[in-house]
């Protein structure tokens, strides 16, 4: 069902009705499109707000992505038709929308490419889709050969769909200078002022072939017809209407008549894409189709520019899938968050500040970049907004325009990865203003501010207000009164001084180290005075005082982040972590990774919120979320729980079975958001996808392999060396570039040892007097790790 290309991390699905919502991604700066295997596509550009080209057949509300996303038959996708003249016979490619059995199918997700190979009627079928590193423009590339004895006369028709454009005005037509159907329309506006903004809208969807077509029709309902889009009346006819379309739902078809003898093949070349006009879109068949050299060399660039995450991290482990995913998919969607911010001009300040954790690994001068711009949008008291605003003209959107409190955490947790991870201490000196004062403070002091501002929102038990959420969004009546807490949040704010103290100390401030330990041991002490329920931790306190998240909860008995902080900031006691560990595994593990509570509401609870309202098992509403997942599994491997921490990674990557993976429907190209949870209310939809790849989880999971399971963490003075290898596993190879040198660890489990061992080019490296295993790294050097580990345990 599954294949795997290890040179290259391809990952092909052989299957178009397995998994039917089975999909890759690409993206560049300024557009991004989600293409199933069917050929149904979701695809949106910035100007300078998210915007769509394709549309969906009626009016649509104009909103974020959205997971579990439904595809319908008039759903915007990329199509063709082929048709054979002689018999009649027809089939579509990919698949959709004549769903005709194929002898063979292939769906090809690669890096910087989607592709299809498609075999029926004794004709091959190649289709590929890429984008340019620059242009908001799809490329896609048809190719037919002809298997057959004999001279095959053959249609082949284009069929995307441009859908409802616009109210106001919409029309196609068909320009014969450009051989392309232009698709425009005219976004509507209520108010003056939004005129001169709109006014330079790419309102004209063009679809760019690089040959005549023998025929055209624009009209979307009439190319349809009584047939529907299996058998659209259009293509019984020997040619289509070539006709304009006049306030119509637009589409983008062409005819194309072809004679291929045996064995021969003909390929076709295309351009999708939004443009102002038709001056724009005469740019971009110069710029594509003008010739193969420049079409290949667009597509070259491309390549080069998804391949910017390759090669930072290699392992060899004894698991080929887990390897292929973290070689070549896992950077990849970090890249992905930490390039482009998820396509928003106003990203959440969690989630700008851990994309750019992520960014460290892969470009960490885009990682400062970040911190820079957001903590110039702090306010002088410490506070962080609701959002970071990317320039001048952006503006509080969605979620943004609610009042949460966990930003300044965010702050703290990224910045002390990144002053690890690169040792650039010099950062902290750099000064920075504030969004309310023109007056700089340094970066430490920034840091300080938002600390103090985290110990300043606190109530009479010492623990933080949650506001209308934290880092559940929706929990968004907890505390909109004022007076609500968040159990999370004060462990969260703890962990982060215990941090910071850290830092403060490496920076000579001892005294600033001494009060943060002290107010995170006080926040730690309020957390179990107040929200101990006697084997797990509470989620928090309401605004009528009610504890939730505990024993005595029907619904929503026990979350999973606070017992994740609890271990982070030192909150739970050894007597306490058997109970809440059992309980954590008895109430919140499935066999698709961490629920984030359970069992999930079923109806509104209006102390919690809208989370509360969700479906049970979606979203934050006791889905397997992996954001909180990886939470999880980071404090495991701190705690050095590691064969559990393993397990829960490799669950939330590697489907265990075909079972697995078709209750998933997902290719193993991306973590998504969540997969279903509430498994023990219904089992049977437990484990779906959500699809969705936008999901702070990434920045995560890769700074668990490389900080905790592969054990190469950096720190001030250097390397830290220390593998976490589950016990299944006897040895791991590892190249990782490092502070510009390459580092190769070769790691083996060997008898008559009790404890680590290392060698580095062979010389001995001596354990310091912290028990620790430090390299010094100087810069653009290679290095050769050796690590001998003890033989694990049997396992009676």
């Amino acid at each position: 069902m599954i294949t795997y290309n290890q040179q290259n991390g391809a990952v092909s699905l052989h299957s178009p009705t397995s998994m039917p919502n089975a999909c890759g991604f690409l993206w560049n700066e300024n557009m991004m499109i989600q293409m199933n295997c069917r050929g149904y596509a979701v695809a949106q550009f910035m100007q300078p707000e998210p915007a769509k080209y394709a549309h969906g057949p009626a009016l649509e509300a104009k909103t974020f992505m959205q997971p579990e996303h439904a595809y319908f038959s008039h759903h915007p996708g990329r199509f063709f038709y082929i048709k054979d003249n002689q018999t009649g016979e027809i089939f579509s490619v990919p698949y959709a929308p004549v769903k005709q059995a194929h002898s063979k199918f292939e769906f090809i997700v690669d890096k910087h490419k989607i592709s299809w190979k498609v075999e029926h009627l004794n004709l091959t079928c190649h289709l590929s889709l890429s984008l340019t590193a620059e242009d908001t423009a799809e490329l896609w590339q048809l190719s037919v050969t002809n298997h057959a004895d004999s001279i095959r006369d053959l249609s082949i028709y284009s069929y995307f769909p441009v859908g409802y454009m616009s109210w106001m005005n919409q029309s196609a037509r068909f320009d014969d200078t450009l051989t392309s159907i232009l698709c425009e329309s005219v976004t509507p506006y209520q108010k003056v002022e939004q005129y001169p903004v709109q006014k330079d809208f790419k309102d004209t969807t063009v679809f760019i072939s690089d040959r005549n077509p023998t025929s055209y029709e624009t009209r979307q309902v009439i190319f349809e017809g009584e047939g529907g889009l299996n058998n659209p009346d259009a293509i019984k006819n020997e040619h289509l209407a070539s006709k304009p379309a006049h306030y119509q739902t637009p589409a983008a078809i062409m005819q194309f008549t072809q004679s291929l003898s045996p064995e021969e093949s003909s390929q076709f070349n295309f351009i999708f894409a939004p443009v102002k006009d038709a001056k724009e879109a005469k740019q971009l068949k110069q710029k594509y189709l003008s010739s193969e050299q420049k079409l290949n060399k667009a597509k070259q660039k491309y390549q080069q520019y998804i391949a910017t995450s390759d090669n930072k991290l290699e392992i060899s482990s004894p698991n080929n899938a887990l390897d292929n995913f973290i070689n070549h998919w896992l950077p990849r969607q970090v890249f992905y968050h930490g390039d482009v911010n998820r396509l928003s001009t106003d990203p959440q300040t969690r989630n700008y500040l851990q994309d750019a954790m992520g960014m460290m690994y892969i470009s960490p001068d885009k990682t400062k970049s970040a911190f820079i711009k957001a903590l110039s949008q702090q306010h002088k008291n410490g506070e962080m907004p609701d959002g970071v605003l990317l320039n001048a003209d952006s503006e509080f959107k969605y979620i943004n325009q609610i009042p949460h409190t966990d930003h300044c955490v965010w702050l703290v947790i990224c910045i002390e990865a990144y002053l690890n991870e690169t040792g650039d201490y010099d950062f902290l000196n750099q000064d920075i203003p504030f969004s309310d004062n023109q007056y700089s403070v340094s970066v430490l002091e920034h840091i300080n501010l938002a600390l103090d501002y985290l110990w300043s929102q606190r109530d009479s038990r010492g623990l933080n207000y949650i506001n209308q959420g934290d880092w559940c969004d929706p929990m968004n009546m907890v505390g909109y009164k004022g007076i609500g807490v968040s159990s999370w949040l004060s462990l969260a704010s703890a962990y982060s001084m215990k941090l910071w103290a850290d830092v403060s100390v490496a920076v000579g401030e001892s005294a600033q180290a001494d009060k943060w330990r002290q107010q995170a041991n006080t926040l730690n002490q309020d957390v179990n005075q107040h929200c101990w329920d006697g084997e797990w931790f509470a989620r928090g306190i309401t605004d009528a005082g009610n504890c939730f998240g505990v024993s005595a909860n029907t619904e929503g008995r026990i979350y999973l982040n606070p017992q994740s902080f609890s271990m982070l900031s030192g909150a739970i006691t050894e007597q306490q972590w058997p109970l809440m560990q059992a309980q954590i595994k008895q109430q919140l593990q499935t066999p698709f990774g961490m629920m984030m509570l359970a069992p999930s509401y079923t109806h509104m609870h209006e102390e919690v919120g809208r989370l509360t309202q969700k479906f049970p098992g979606t979203g934050e509403n006791g889905s397997v979320y992996n954001h909180a997942g990886a939470f999880y599994i980071f404090a495991l491997f701190e705690r050095g729980e590691t064969d559990t921490a393993f397990e829960l990674l490799n669950t939330m990557i590697n489907p265990s079975s075909d079972s697995d993976t078709l209750a998933r429907g997902q290719l193993p190209v991306f973590i998504p958001n969540y997969y279903r949870g509430a498994y023990f209310q219904y089992p049977e939809d437990a484990g779906k996808s959500s699809q969705l790849f936008n999901t702070g989880t990434v920045a995560w999971i890769y700074r668990i392999v490389i900080e905790q399971l592969i054990g190469l963490k950096g720190i001030k003075d250097g390397l830290k060396i220390q593998p976490q290898l589950p016990s299944a596993w006897d040895k791991l190879e590892v190249t990782r570039l490092f502070r510009q040198s390459t580092i190769k660890l070769n790691v083996k489990r060997e008898e008559h040892i009790s404890e680590q061992q290392v060698l580095v080019d062979g010389i001995p490296l001596h354990i310091n007097q912290q028990g620790e295993f430090i390299l010094a790294i100087k810069p653009k050097q290679n290095y050769c790790i050796e690590v001998a580990l003890p033989l694990a345990p049997s396992v009676n």
